[in-house]
């Protein structure tokens, strides 16, 4: 194929990235030329990934290895992004890095400049001229290559890198992009990990840095003030080339040596707003609320809404709380619902009601309208608390070949089968790392009397684990729900539970 230079886009003493138009075709590419050879490109022809650029082609030329690339007109990654939008670019690189390991390939210059925001909303990890292949037997790296300030300690000939070496330049950079968030407090104990400087204190594998931001219920609801959903667009940063009339301009930046693009690029279609859930109501005198299910709402398979609940004393409508929530339906002969408890949050006499919105992506779909409910009447501001659950133990027992883990203790008989349970499971920095609420008689038919806790993972080996448990009522205008102590006394933990090389889940 013949080529038409279009415009330089990086030039250096070992590479030269230009843009190109295919003469044929009229496709945009990039094309570049590195000195030497870089054998990780031809691994990467042969091994696609949706958050990596497309190599059309790769070949050696005058000493020279020469690669086609898909053009991406995306932009790199900004400072102090929505919460959402950070929790989805550092899900992406955890992807993207997991299957590179899995394949042997270190990327070792993992910074924000190598990090385009897509149109399509995902990430795309680029330039890989640093990365390498881990070679046994070797003590250090040959070639110090990697960016200062991003470089891992052993990227300076202290040790040999392997993926320990990107994560803590995924922590440097994912820091990076938190700097003035008001959300940052919640990841930077994760990231502190991430940028330890011994690679034997860091997390092992991207796995567990994944487990560590991303660890998700099954069972019942997840309280999810901590994954508040932000539809503002990603900030970028960057210049723009100055392309013939006849090129597709990027609209965010330019990609420093990627590659094609099939014509002209339009903008995405921004995004369908959601309908709003159906029917919002009260279960009766429960405290639990009920709506109709917006399946195409939040992402990866959880259904995520947004509310707001307020309080009418007789001097008008208080809002008490407003949060989101993520996680399963239940079906009942209302039809497919969602169900979640707000008893805990019923604290003062008076008239509540609720308000529910389904949360879109961002990306296909937007927040729908707020829908609201009916009134229940509550009356128990002074009836007794629910009691305290006593004698916390971890119950452990093989499912197949793993390990399981549930949260029990003495006193469930004190219960109602309706009451549920808000199981926080903490770490030994204090981190809240999993929750779980399921109600007594879901625990009795399926958690042989306990709460699943489907936090570990088996790389896992040697770390402590301690809960809580926060008794949620299902006859609040006689028994309110006890309030989560704050802050939490050690006589409110159960013992903790370090976890073995066999465990799992």
């Amino acid at each position: 194929m013949e080529y038409e230079e279009q415009q330089v886009l990086k030039k250096s003493e070992k590479s030269t990235v230009l843009l190109v138009r295919e003469t044929c075709s009229g496709k945009v590419f990039v094309r570049k030329r590195l000195k030497g050879c870089h054998s990780v490109y031809y691994e990467l022809q042969n091994a696609p990934h949706p958050y990596l650029p497309v190599l059309y082609g790769v070949e050696e030329e005058d000493g020279c290895t020469v690669i086609t690339e898909e053009y991406i007109p995306g932009g790199p990654l900004g400072m102090a992004a929505p919460e959402k939008q950070f929790r989805s670019v550092a899900k992406d690189l955890c992807a993207v890095l997991s299957f590179l390991h899995g394949k042997g390939i270190i990327h070792r210059d993992i910074k924000p400049s190598n990090i385009l925001l897509a149109p399509d909303g995902h990430i795309r990890l680029i330039d890989f001229d640093a990365a390498r292949m881990p070679k046994d037997g070797a003590k250090q790296d040959t070639r110090l290559l990697g960016t200062r300030g991003y470089a891992a300690p052993e990227q300076y000939g202290f040790a040999q890198t392997d993926e320990r070496t990107d994560i803590y330049a995924l922590g440097v950079t994912l820091a990076q992009l938190l700097d003035g968030a008001p959300y940052q407090a919640r990841y930077l104990p994760v990231l502190r990990k991430c940028m330890n400087l011994d690679p034997e204190k860091r997390y092992q594998s991207v796995r567990q840095l994944e487990a560590a931001f991303f660890h998700r219920r099954r069972g019942a609801l997840l309280g999810a003030s901590a994954f508040a959903i932000a539809l503002a667009a990603f900030l970028w940063l960057g210049f723009r080339p100055v392309l013939p009339p006849q090129l597709p301009l990027p609209q965010n930046g330019i990609q420093n040596g990627m590659a094609s693009q099939d014509g002209p690029q339009s903008a995405p279609d921004a995004p369908v707003a959601l309908p709003a859930p159906d029917s919002p109501h009260w279960d009766g005198e429960t405290g639990t609320a009920l709506w109709g299910v917006v399946p195409e709402s939040g992402s990866d398979g959880n259904m995520k809404y947004r509310w707001r609940l307020y309080c009418d004393d007789g001097t008008g409508p208080v809002l008490v709380r407003e949060s989101s929530m993520s996680g399963n339906n239940t079906q009942n002969n209302e039809g497919l619902l969602f169900e979640v408890s707000f008893a805990a949050w019923l604290e003062k006499n008076g008239d509540y009601h609720f308000e529910v919105a389904a949360a879109g992506d961002g990306v296909r779909y937007a927040d729908s309208g707020y829908a609201r409910s009916d009134t229940f009447t509550f009356t128990g501001e002074n009836a007794p608390l629910l009691p305290e659950p006593t004698g916390l133990q971890w119950r452990a027992k093989y499912s197949g070949e793993k390990m399981v883990y549930f949260a029990v203790w003495d006193n469930l008989d004190e219960y109602a089968g309706g009451d549920s349970f808000n199981v926080r499971v903490y770490n030994r920095e204090g981190w809240v790392v999993y929750n779980n609420i399921w109600t007594k008689a879901f625990m009795q038919s399926h958690g042989d009397g306990g709460i699943w806790l489907n936090f570990p993972q088996p790389e896992d080996a040697g770390d402590a684990y301690r809960f809580t448990v926060q008794p949620q009522s299902s006859r609040p205008n006689n028994y309110r729900s006890r309030p989560e102590p704050d802050p939490t006394s050690e006589n409110s933990f159960s013992p903790w539970l370090t976890l073995q090389e066999n465990s799992g889940s």
